[in-house]
Order: structure tokens, then sequence, then C-alpha cells
């Protein structure tokens, strides 16, 4: 386990940085909806943070990890995603189930059992879902690309990565066939924050707006 530190704690440093684009601010009431708690308890929660230097809080905007944090949140996830690169290619584990698996094994490894796992995996850069692994010693590092929602109509990409995970949006995205490496055409957007209609192959499915944003692409010409 991570040294001196139980899995609550470890919860709340992960989701933090999961939440985090530019190490910014994270509102405790959206931190309370991603781990399906109450606002009081994510407050009181960040208050024991910060009194251990794991975050820096700031009265009414919210919460950022400290440097310290971030070191913690990145063998969390580094951990997390080792696992989920494990149950998907040497367990036959489907997609869209690691997620949970991976949940509650990485709080049970410690450093050791991950730089050990690492190597029996050959390094692997990204996890199943198309997100990077945090070196050894290293922050994870920031990933600024584009999500399915922000294209426009005619446009077409590929799929990179599915940004924050939950089981319930990967069985969604499974069933429907939406992976990393998927190629997209945006066909159509409706008006007023509607679904957006897509083509994978020859197949066309709509996405609700809320679920294009967990979806990151890159653009394709032509």
């Amino acid at each position: 386990m991570h040294e001196s530190f139980n899995e609550s704690t470890e919860m709340y440093l992960k989701t933090i940085r999961e939440l985090s684009i530019h190490n910014d601010l994270i509102p405790i009431s959206a931190l309370a909806r991603r781990l399906e708690v109450s606002t009081v308890s994510a407050t009181e929660m960040v208050h024991r943070l910060e009194e251990q230097n794991l975050v820096e809080h700031t009265p009414y905007k919210g919460v950022q990890l400290t440097d310290n944090g971030c070191q913690h949140a990145a063998e969390i996830i580094r951990s997390h995603r080792l696992w989920e690169r494990f149950l998907v290619d040497h367990l036959g584990i489907g997609w869209s189930r690691v997620h949970d698996v991976a949940c509650r094994l990485e709080h049970a490894t410690d450093v050791e059992v991950s730089e050990a796992l690492d190597d029996f995996l050959g390094h692997p850069a990204a996890c199943p879902h198309g997100n990077p692994i945090p070196q050894a010693g290293s922050v994870l590092r920031t990933v600024v690309d584009t999500t399915l929602n922000e294209l426009e109509q005619g446009q077409r990409c590929e799929i990179i990565r599915v940004h924050p995970e939950s089981t319930l949006l990967l069985e969604y995205l499974e069933s429907k066939n939406i992976k990393p490496g998927q190629k997209v055409m945006i066909d159509e957007i409706a008006p007023f924050n509607g679904p957006i209609m897509i083509s994978i192959g020859e197949k066309q499915q709509a996405l609700g707006q809320e679920v294009a944003t967990h979806i990151f692409v890159q653009p394709l010409e032509g």
C-alpha cells in the first residue's frame, strides 16, 4: 500500500488529479459528486488533507494538489493503469470491467509491486482506455487534447482516450463499439445542446453531449 495513506485519502488525491486539467481549482461540490459523498464529508476530508500538506484549499473557490499531493496521486494512478493493462492483456477481463477491479487493487499495491508489474508488462505507455501511465517517480503530465463535443459537423477524428473513467461510462461506450483507435465522422450536431450524430464505419449512432466530453480525440484531415 502507498505508505501512510489510507484508501479514502488515496481516492481523494486521485480524484482531484483526474478532475484537474491545468492544476486548476476543483470545487469541493464537484469532488463530492465524483466520489458520491456529501459536500460536508468532502469538505472535512479536504481539511485533513490540507493538514497533511497534500492539498491547498481556497475558500469558496476550490482545492488543488500540492507538489507532495501530485506525487502521491501519480503513484496511485500509475498503479491503477498498470493493473488495468495487466487485467486486459493477461487475464482477458473485459475492457469495460477492469476499472472497478483496478480501483480495488491500486490501494493494496506498494511501489515495489508497481515497478515489478511495469517490468512484466514491458513498460506500457497507456492504459486500455488510452490514458498515459506516469513514469516511476514522476508526476502525471497534463494532456491537453480535444473532446468530441468540441468538433464541428463534417469533421473526422480518431478516438485517443476516455477520461475520467467509470464502469457505467465504459460499458455504455463498449456497447456502441466506441474505443481508442476508432475513426469517427461527425454527421450532425443537434441544436440546444442536443445529441451528436456520429458514424463509425457504416454504423451511425447518437451520443449525448455529456458523454462526448469524456471522449478525447485527434482531429483528422479530409
